[in-house]
């Protein structure tokens, strides 16, 4: 058991710990002045502000969730009502 303590004590205090700090910026993707659907519209609210979505996939478990896909975001809506709004990733490429 003293070994075990003894060689324990070197290790930790035999070299310097080093640790990297990783910053994720969260809540930065896209342009913040997009108008979104807001929870609770209806699905023809949505369309007589949005438009047409590119996609309506069809609904989904129970209960009924159903997305439509515009090109920068998607709507999810809970039977007739929007519950979210997600915005698309858009990757910005760094230039050489």
């Amino acid at each position: 058991m003293r070994t075990a303590l003894t060689t324990l004590t070197v290790l930790l205090s035999s070299g310097t710990l080093h640790a990297e700090t990783v910053q994720i910026p969260l809540g930065q993707q896209g342009n913040p002045l997009i108008v979104l659907p807001e929870r609770g519209q209806s699905p023809a609210s949505v369309s007589a502000q949005f438009g047409e979505p590119l996609q309506r996939h069809p609904a989904v478990g129970n209960p009924p969730i159903t997305r439509w896909d515009y090109p920068q975001f998607s709507v999810y809506f809970e039977h007739a009502h929007v519950i979210n709004t997600v915005l698309i990733h858009a990757p910005q490429h760094s230039q050489p």
